[in-house]
Order: structure tokens, then sequence, then C-alpha cells
């Protein structure tokens, strides 16, 4: 994500700078668009065109109120308020102009008149100012690259920029006129398929999220986290793990994971004797895990199943155990350290017990429970959405209205009119924040998505997806281990500017078509490795921005928490090969080969941390530490006997280790 969604209305709530027509407006356009979604979602389905262009209308219109033109921290003035206001507009005239004059659109065909050019032109622009407000200046300028990219070419609008493009890159171009007909009036461009996932799917899980979070299922899940590991060596980093987990996936975002979940743990943390820039890492490489564990991913598994054709359930399925591997990993990590320095759980006196919090707020479970069941039913994931948010409705009115007139009045709280009205005001109150922060939360992915949706129409109108195949094999010369590094840099290149989403829509457009046909890895593991990598630029020096924003809750360095976040997130990079040269993983096999992957994968996980650590049992010497990497690399390599031959010397080096710490603890 951007850093400027470190500060977005979706964390922080709405700028006080706001005036207050402005904040009404605000909550009035986001409880619409959530209604909106709502009844699209469960009561009448939409057609493509009218779901996605009210939608893009609705969430650019709030764009531009949640985001002044001169930044939010900036009143907006006269001519800010003009701007703005004009911006709000062109938003309204783009979305709602497709929904009123679709038919005489698509009656002509092709044909397009002067004035859908215009409106077209309007809304390319609006949608890149759009961006450059709710997601950053890197997505806005890399969506307009592309475009210009377009119109460059002998038959282009633009023939004299074709000279400066290399010839493996440059192609016929294209009229303005045929480029803004396919981008705005067909389904190649802003309405395709990135959208159409963000307008249908993401939205409803979104909205979800936000429900679960203004009734209080955020601080349960965080109590239950502690109430199961507190006691334990490292307990609150423990529960960072654990918290992050099941809350990160919800969120769609690493960066909001961070500053929610990190505001509890990290100062527990430090509290315990992990140092600063540790305990920032720890919570952000957990954070970042959020993003790839099921059953939501982010928004990672409705695009996939959108663009594989895989079924959502199934996607959800062969992830559960990669994305345990990853936690499993970072988990070992706070326990090692934990071990290192000596650490004690916290006292049982400063936890609360899982009985206490079970008993608390069991009924948060419900709704996931539900939404379990319908996805195990093969529901639309579009509708299981719509349900989960009304199953967390109910179970909150059921809840209150339960404590109200049962438990209310044995505490010495009787019922009468006042309580009701107060009663009433208080759940209208919590159901418009709960429809507000869903919309406002969807802003930068809607955005992304849009801007996503630009370039993946002129990858395709260009040709310039299977160009970039060509120079994936030329520069890696055919080895998959190079190819798979070149992901990984261009990964970390467009993670500077891109959100996760747009980062994985734009790298797998690029270079999805040579792992799958040049490389022959299976489709659906080309798009888990490129979406795992996508991750990356959350994590990874230089830009790390879950790692950033633990430092602030840290009080560390930013450049030294990123570094903690990369060595925590190792199985970030590491999984994704295990995938590619153990594909059992995911495609399934034999139970007893599905078995054996799984154990070599955790050895070889557990192994390569605690070298990175110099410490599993005892401390290492680096002879046994150095013999670990050749030994996971042997485990990663397509062959049984190579194979076993790794896991070998990994439990041989790893026995040695514990035997050395029975004898250690004998002449203590």
């Amino acid at each position: 994500m951007s850093q400027q969604e470190q500060t977005s209305p979706s964390l922080l709530g709405v700028s006080g700078l706001q005036p207050k027509p402005v904040l009404w407006l605000i909550t009035i356009v986001a409880v619409g668009l959530s209604l909106f979604q709502l009844y699209s979602a469960g009561i009448q389905q939409l057609g493509l065109f009218y779901q996605r262009s009210i939608h893009l209308a609705l969430i650019m219109m709030l764009a531009f109120l949640l985001y002044p033109v001169f930044g939010s921290n900036r009143r907006r003035g006269i001519i800010g308020g003009i701007i703005d206001t004009l911006f709000f507009a062109g938003a309204f005239i783009t979305g709602f102009y497709l929904a009123f004059y679709l038919d005489d659109i698509i009656a002509r065909a092709g044909f397009w008149n002067q004035t859908d050019i215009v409106v077209g032109c309007i809304a390319v622009v609006t949608v890149l100012e759009a961006s450059r407000r709710a997601v950053g200046l890197g997505l806005t300028i890399i969506g307009a690259l592309f475009i210009v990219y377009a119109l460059a070419g002998p038959r282009g609008a633009l023939p004299w920029l074709s000279d400066f493009l290399p010839g493996i890159l440059a192609h016929r171009g294209y009229t303005v006129e045929r480029l803004v007909g396919q981008r705005y009036l067909g389904q190649e461009g802003l309405f395709g398929l990135p959208l159409g996932v963000a307008a249908t799917f993401i939205f409803v899980f979104v909205l979800f999220g936000a429900f679960l979070e203004v009734t209080g299922a955020g601080k349960f899940f965080i109590d239950l986290a502690y109430a199961a590991t507190g006691r334990q060596r490292g307990g609150p980093a423990k529960a960072a793990v654990l918290a992050s987990a099941g809350m990160g996936s919800i969120s769609g975002s690493a960066i909001a994971n961070v500053v929610t979940t990190g505001a509890f743990t990290i100062p527990l943390m430090k509290r315990l004797g992990y140092k600063p820039a540790q305990a920032g890492g720890i919570e952000a490489a957990a954070s970042t895990g959020g993003q790839i564990m099921p059953p939501l991913m982010g928004a990672g598994a409705f695009l996939m199943a959108e663009y594989t054709g895989v079924p959502y359930l199934e996607i959800v399925k062969v992830s559960i155990i990669p994305a345990l591997l990853y936690f499993g990993t970072v988990y070992l990590f706070v326990h090692i350290i934990a071990i290192k320095q000596g650490m004690k759980g916290m006292a049982a006196s400063e936890l609360p017990s899982v009985r206490q919090v079970m008993r608390e707020g069991w009924h948060f479970l419900v709704p996931l429970v539900v939404l379990v069941y319908l996805l195990v039913m093969h529901m639309s994931p579009m509708r299981v959405g719509y349900y989960a948010v009304v199953s967390v409705v109910a179970v909150a009115v059921l809840r209150y209205l339960a404590w109200f007139f049962v438990i209310g009045p044995r505490q010495g709280h009787p019922v009468d009119w006042v309580r009701i009205r107060q009663m009433v005001a208080r759940g209208l109150q919590l159901l418009i924040e709960g429809l507000s922060l869903g919309a406002r939360n969807a802003v930068p992915v809607s955005m992304a998505c849009a801007v996503a949706g630009i370039i993946v129409g002129v990858v395709g109108l260009t040709g310039l997806g299977l160009k970039f195949s060509s120079m994936m094999m030329a520069f890696s010369g055919g080895n998959i281990v190079l190819a798979l590094l070149l992901v990984i840099i261009a990964s970390l290149i467009l993670g500077m500017g891109l959100p996760v989403t747009a980062a994985y829509i734009v790298l797998i457009v690029l270079v999805g078509p040579a792992l799958s046909s040049e490389f022959g890895i299976p489709l659906l593991i080309a798009h888990l490795v490129v979406f795992w990598y996508s991750q990356d630029s959350n994590v990874t020096p230089p830009v790390a921005l879950a790692g950033f924003a633990g430092a602030a809750i840290a009080g560390s360095k930013p450049m030294e928490t990123s570094f903690q976040a990369w060595k925590f997130a190792k199985g970030l990079y590491l999984i994704p090969l295990f995938m590619v040269f153990n594909q059992e993983l995911i495609m399934g096999g034999p139970l007893p080969v599905m078995i054996w992957t799984v154990v070599i994968a955790v050895c070889a996980l557990a192994a390569f941390a605690a070298a990175l650590e110099g410490y599993l049992f005892t401390w290492m010497n680096p002879i046994p530490r150095l013999l670990i990497v050749p030994a996971t690399i042997a485990v990663f390599y397509p062959n049984m006997m190579v194979e076993v031959a790794g896991l070998a010397t990994i439990l041989l080096v790893l026995g040695h280790n514990w035997w050395l710490s029975r004898r250690e603890a004998r002449l203590a």
C-alpha cells in the first residue's frame, strides 16, 4: 500500500479540517454506496456495466470528498473547493453517463460519437486524479505512462514517441478515440475484471470487516490471542502473530492491520523485553501474512478466482497450508528470540482467561461460521459476503437486546422509554458507522483496481504481455530460479508505488504468461507465487510500508525495523519457491507424498529460521549454520534422493543442537 494510506480516513477517521456540510456529504455518499452494494449483492443483481459504473461513480465521489486536492491536512479554501467540486461533478458524470445511456451506447457498437469520447476522456482524468489522492502518486504515474505508451506509435496520436521505444517494445500506436473507446466504453479498461471484482466480491467483504470492527470483534480476537498465548515465553509477540492471522485477511491492508493490532501488541512486546525494532518488525511481518491467510486473503482470492477460473473455495483450501507454514515460521522466530533473551510470559493476573473471553464474545464467531458454511455450500462469494454482513448486524442486535432486556434489569438498569430511545439511537449510530467505514475502507482498493484496469487493457491492446515474456526469457536464459528472482525484483519495484492488489494485477498480466507457458508452472501456482511476491514491498527495505508503520508505533528507526520485518518474513520468499519445485503442495497428490512434502517444508523453514538466529535449543556454531543453507536448497530440489539427503542433514544438525542443549542442562 502507498504511504498515503497510512493516514487515510479509513484508519484515523475523517479529517477534522473538513467543514460540517462536507462531513455530512461524506456520510451520505458512503452510506449510499454501501446500501447500493448490499442491494446488488443480496437482493437484485445488476448488469455488468450498471454495477461497475455506479460503483465507480460513488467511489470517486467519495474519494474527492475524503481527500482534498491540496492534502488532507490543509483546508480546501476557495480554489481547492472549486477544483474538488469540478472533479466531484466529473465523477458523477462519468459514472452515471454510462448507466443512463447504456442502451444507446451499445446500439452504436463501436461507432462512438463526440460526447462518448469527451466523457471518456473526463473519466480517465478523474480516475487518475482520484487514484493520486486515495492511493498515491506512484500508481497514477504508472497508469499515465501506460496511456502514453498506447498512444506512441507510427499510427498513434503521439507518433514522435515511437522513436524512443526499443525495438521489442514498439507497436503500431492508437488514436485517442480508439484508446478512450476501449478504456471507457468497453469491458477491457476501467470496467474490466479488476474493477468488477472490487465492485462485487471485495466490497462486501470489506464491509463485513468494517462491521466486525465497529461491533468490537477486533478486540475479541486480540483478547483471545492473548488468553491463549500470553503466559508463554514472548506471549505478546505470539499473540500478535495469531491476532494478525485472524484479522489481517479481513482488513485487506497490512498497514491497517499494523496500526490496529499493533497499537495493542507492540507496547506489550516492548515491555516484555523485545527491542523496539523487533516488536515493530514482528507486527509488520505478521500483518503482511494476514494478506495471504484464508478465507479472504485481502482481495487476492477473489482476483485469482476470476483470472484462473478456479473456484474461490478451491483457492482458499490450497492456500491454507502455505499460510500456516508462513505464520509458523514467524511464530518460531518469535519463540527463538524469547528463549535467547530469557523472556518470561505475562502474569496470569494481567491476562483474561479463554473461558472469560469466549463467554463475553463467542457471538463474534457466528458470522465467521456462517461465512465458512456458505462457502462450503458453494454459494456465490458476493452472496456469501451479503449474508455475512447481515449475520454480523443480526448478532450485534440480538446481543444488545439481550443485555438491554435481560442482563441490564438484573444489574439494576430498568427498561424505560428514555433508555429505549437511547438504545435505538445508539444502534442506528453503529449501523451508520459500519456502512460509512466499509465504504471509506474500500476507496483505495477500488481506485487501485480501476487504474489497474487501464494498465491491463493497454497490455492487451499493445501485446506488451507477450513482449515482456520474451524479455523475461532472454534475461533469465530459461533458468526458472533467475526468472523468479526477476519477478521478486519487479514486485519490489512496483510495490514502491503501487498497493499490493494493483502490483499483483500488473505483475500477473506481464509475467504470468511467461511463468505458465515458457517455464511450465501451473497457472494457479503462477498466480499464487506472484501474489505472494506482491506482498514484499510491505516488509522489504528500502520501502517497507508495513515496517515503517510498525516503527512509528514502536518508536524505532524505520530502516532498522524494516530489516527486522524482512528477516521475520523470510517465508514470503521461500514458500513460493517451495510451491514451484514441490507442486504437490498446491496441486495435490497421493497422501504419502502430501505428508512428505509438508514435513520437509516444516523442517526446512524451521532450520532456516534457526540458522538466521543462530539458536534453536541452544546456541549454534557457524559450521552447523552454514550446513543448513545447502541442506535447505536440497529440500527444495524436486528429486526424492536429493530431498532425503537435505532432510537428513537438517535433522542431524538440529538433533546435534538438541543433544548439546541437554548436555548443557546436565552440566549446569
